[in-house]
C-alpha cells in the first residue's frame, strides 16, 4: 500500500479549494443580497438567521452595514 505524500495531498486539496472558491464566494453573496432583501421585507431576524447559515452576531452585522434599523424591542412596529 502506497502512502500520499503529506505534500502531494496538501497540493491536491488546495487545488480543489482554488476550483471552488469562486463559486463559494458567489453562492455567499447571493445569501447575503437574500438575507438583506428578507429584512427589508420586514422578516424577523431570527427567522432570517434559522433560514441562513449565519449567525445571529452577523446577520445584524449585514443589517447595520446596509443601513437596515433594528427592529424595536419587544416586537412592535416602529413610530414614524
Amino acid at each position: 500500500m502506497a502512502t500520499t505524500d503529506p505534500l502531494d495531498a496538501l497540493d491536491d486539496s488546495t487545488r480543489r479549494y482554488r476550483e471552488t472558491e469562486k463559486t463559494h464566494e458567489e453562492a455567499r453573496n447571493d445569501v447575503i443580497s437574500d438575507v438583506i432583501a428578507a429584512l427589508k421585507a420586514g422578516k424577523r431576524p431570527t427567522d432570517v438567521v434559522e433560514h441562513s447559515p449565519f449567525t445571529a452576531a452577523h446577520v445584524r452585522k449585514i443589517a447595520r452595514d446596509n443601513g437596515i434599523e433594528p427592529s424595536p424591542r419587544g416586537g412592535g412596529k416602529k413610530r414614524a
